[in-house]
């Protein structure tokens, strides 16, 4: 048995993050990852062919470049390899009839193709853009602080200083509207309201759904402002990074080593047991960077003596599933829309809002999506190292869809497993696909689907397919997320703590709850 101070259950890049700055504050850090490979959904691999690296999840970095772990420990970062692509052109859509839009980080081109389609909605995008450093300083600051009274008075007091409380109700009406309302508030073209909208997809909220204006706002007006970063060789060198940090200051990471339970002692964790039947013991804290479920469901078998809480984790909520499919292509898709498009690291094709409304009920009704939300990912148009020279990779998101297959709404699958279905529904995508990029299919040289199943099996933190840890409604949002009383990584057993998508503050790249829960235990 070895004794650590802190134990962590998972290496995904928040428990990772938490580890390296305790690592550095002097702590003694065990972490123990169930899979051959860490990082969780932050991966990069050749699923397809030998020289073909493959994002499994997680491909922009953005956040975590923007993040304030990495605005404290760059330099450390960087030292031990961490590398980022700088990206100009950050995302399009392509529609039906011909035409496209996409937002770079030049303001005057972003504009002009705006002007394309409607003069006042090129008006309002500059506006926004002019007013988004002012609206961010108060939108990160809520993001990035813990969810407690202290940090949220703090908040709200700075706002109405800055704001007024005028302008500090239209930030609460943002955070509380739907995509749809703020774009249609906002912008009169339907393509424009499309683009935008894809941003709320990408966790769970389709166009009508309350809270998710926040998001498209965010990604747009950032893309715009500050560009996009992906990982330079892929998403990992995140991954390499924080390892190397916890590993050359001391911590141990230790894989294919599944954690079977927790060990309490008069309520209060005291370590953990290996499926191989290894115990050791942590002297501060244990830290679990798992789904909500599988805390009180598996890691506490006799629960956490608060029946609440339990309660609450078992019936925490996830988002529709998603399907990844990664290509290894001898070219770049050739887009009909424009030629331009091959530029881009995101390409989405959804043509609408109702399009994407209707694909959600679809996918929460059980039903095979007819036209599912696609986010087409071109990371080698910016970072070429990711292949054979010349070669390419794609990376397709597929939402949204159901974990479990009841029907389909083109009436062409039979309901069935995922394992039997996945590769007759990746024909339908690629078919969506074909329509925008003609000859896609003779690029191809390899081909790895990912179905819902697929991925839970890579990572059990991908509950049912779900990429983002929970759904992020405002029932399962800031001061409930992941149940009310218990936003602060905390939970009912002394010294245990819950870090990662499924805590505040959710899903994404930023490291923000396990280096927040980090600076809670061991000081800044």
């Amino acid at each position: 048995m070895s004794q650590f101070d802190a134990i962590f259950v998972g290496a995904g890049h928040n428990s990772l993050a938490c580890a390296a700055h305790l690592a550095l504050k002097g702590w003694k850090i065990g972490i123990f990852e169930g899979s051959a490979t860490i990082g969780g959904a932050v991966q990069t691999r050749e699923f397809t062919l030998p020289g073909f690296r493959h994002d499994f999840g997680a491909m922009n970095l953005s956040l975590f470049a923007g993040s304030a772990f990495h605005r404290k420990y760059a330099n450390e970062l960087k030292a031990q390899g961490l590398e980022f692509a700088p990206v100009v052109d950050c995302f399009a859509s392509a529609f039906p009839d011909g035409r496209w839009f996409g937002v770079s980080n030049d303001l005057e081109k972003t504009a002009a193709r705006i002007a394309a389609f409607s003069a006042a909605d090129a008006q309002t995008w500059r506006r926004l853009v002019a007013a988004f450093p002012a609206e961010a300083e108060h939108l990160f600051r809520l993001l990035g602080s813990p969810m407690s009274a202290r940090a949220l008075a703090g908040t709200a007091w700075n706002l109405w200083r800055k704001k007024g409380i005028a302008g500090a109700l239209d930030t609460g009406r943002l955070l509380l509207s739907s995509p749809r309302a703020w774009l249609e508030e906002n912008f009169e073209s339907p393509h424009i309201r499309a683009t935008l909208a894809t941003w709320g997809m990408h966790l769970d909220f389709a166009p009508d759904i309350a809270g998710g204006a926040v998001f498209p706002y965010l990604e747009s007006m950032a893309n715009q402002s500050f560009g996009m970063v992906l990982g330079k060789g892929g998403a990992d060198t995140i991954i390499k990074a924080l390892s190397g940090m916890v590993t050359s200051a001391g911590g141990k990471i230790v894989t294919d080593a599944e954690v079977a339970e927790i060990t309490v002692s008069a309520g209060r964790a005291t370590g953990v047991r290996l499926a191989s039947g290894e115990t050791h013991s942590a002297t501060k804290a244990v830290i679990a960077g798992v789904a909500p479920k599988a805390l009180t469901g598996r890691l506490l078998p006799n629960g956490s003596g608060d029946t609440g809480f339990d309660t609450a984790m078992q019936k925490f909520r996830h988002a529709p599933s998603t399907m990844m499919i990664h290509l290894a292509l001898d070219d770049l898709p050739d887009w009909r829309a424009g030629a331009e498009l091959r530029q881009f690291a995101y390409v989405h094709l959804s043509p609408s809002l109702d399009a994407m409304s209707r694909t959600y009920q679809q996918a929460i009704a059980g039903m095979l999506p007819d036209e599912p939300v696609l986010v087409v990912g071109q990371p080698t148009a910016i970072d070429p190292s990711r292949a054979p020279q010349g070669k390419h990779v794609l990376w397709v998101q597929v939402r949204m869809l159901p974990a479990e297959i009841l029907g389909d709404a083109a009436g062409k699958i039979a309901p069935a497993h995922w394992d039997k279905v996945k590769e007759v529904y990746a024909d339908r995508v690629l078919d969506i696909i074909e329509t925008y990029a003609p000859g896609l299919r003779k690029k191809i040289l390899g081909q790895a689907v990912f179905s819902p199943i697929d991925l839970e099996r890579q990572n059990p933190n991908l509950v049912g397919g779900d990429q983002v840890c929970g759904s992020h409604h405002l029932a399962q949002n800031f001061l409930f997320r992941p149940a009310r009383g218990y936003a602060g990584w905390n939970t009912p057993v002394a010294n245990l703590h819950l870090t990662g998508a499924a805590t505040w503050p959710g899903a994404g790249t930023g490291a923000a709850s396990g280096f927040m829960l980090a600076q809670q235990l061991g000081g800044r």
